[in-house]
């Protein structure tokens, strides 16, 4: 059930480019002629030579490589503010892709992005997504290879075809990092609150103590601890180093304001810093 509940924001708003001077009536300096309009908002203003995406271009193209691939999977879109958007393709082949550590469940997961103010590149990533915390896992460093021409005349979108390189992926870093899932489980953590000071220290994501004359957990740290505790429950298991690295990741995802670039580069560095303790 937890596939059928994915998140499902309107993606496909309106969107435009104008010239500054049909709404203003003024001359604009170079560079900056043009605005975006997002669902009746100016969310960007951009040149000339800057060539509007509109998502469905670039997200129907997505979704139509899934299709030509055979692939199955649930989509989870998401949008923020009408100004950056995501659509998550989550693949779904138990026979294949699943890697299962009793209620823990991970599939791969194709994360396509889009913004219409500037904040995130037009851009596609392989990644995973985790069925206890609902997650998009970011620890993949595949990238997908496509090019954007942006011209006022000529928006082309080439993309690759996925089949290739879906089992490229799955061949080559799916299998790979998922042992590293493993190995993180193997390591369990006999003080979660130095662990979670000690990730603190090296990632500066927050501040462990919620002063410098209160050396008890913030707010943010004991909410990572409870999620900790709770996953380790939930799962049956005594508190480990995965469990404690998407204690992290959930906070990332759910708690902390991030774009989404700035989440996958920072689940990356906690991933990278929680596996060192292995």
């Amino acid at each position: 059930m937890y596939l059928s509940n994915l998140q499902q924001d309107e993606i496909f708003v309106s969107s435009e480019m104008k010239s500054l001077r049909s709404l203003t009536q003024m001359d604009s300096r170079k560079g900056l002629e043009n605005v975006i309009i997002s669902n009746d908002k100016i969310v960007n203003v951009v040149s000339n030579s800057y060539g509007h995406v509109p998502n469905e271009l670039f997200f129907e193209k997505a979704e139509e490589m899934l299709l030509q691939a055979g692939l199955n999977f649930h989509k989870r879109k998401i949008n923020r503010n009408d100004r950056s958007f995501i659509t998550d393709f989550i693949i779904e082949d138990k026979s294949q892709f699943s890697v299962k550590n009793g209620k823990d469940l991970i599939l791969p997961m194709l994360r396509f992005k889009n913004s219409y103010d500037g904040s995130e590149k037009t851009a596609g990533h392989f990644g995973f997504y985790r069925k206890v915390c609902s997650n998009g896992l970011h620890v993949s460093q595949a990238e997908i290879e496509f090019s954007i021409k942006h011209s006022k005349n000529n928006t082309d979108l080439i993309m690759p075809r996925l089949s290739n390189l879906f089992d490229k992926f799955l061949d080559n870093e799916f299998y790979t990092i998922t042992k590293k899932f493993d190995r993180m489980r193997e390591f369990k953590i006999i003080d979660t609150k130095e662990f979670v000071k000690a990730i603190l220290d090296r990632t500066k994501l927050f501040r462990y103590e919620c002063s410098d004359k209160n050396n008890d957990p913030s707010k943010k740290s004991r909410e990572v601890l409870e999620i900790l505790d709770n996953e380790a429950l939930l799962l049956n298991e005594e508190p480990n180093l995965w469990i404690g690295y998407n204690a992290f990741n959930q906070m990332l995802h759910n708690t902390l304001k991030k774009s989404f670039s700035q989440q996958e580069r920072l689940d990356k560095k906690l991933f990278n810093d929680v596996f060192e303790m292995t």
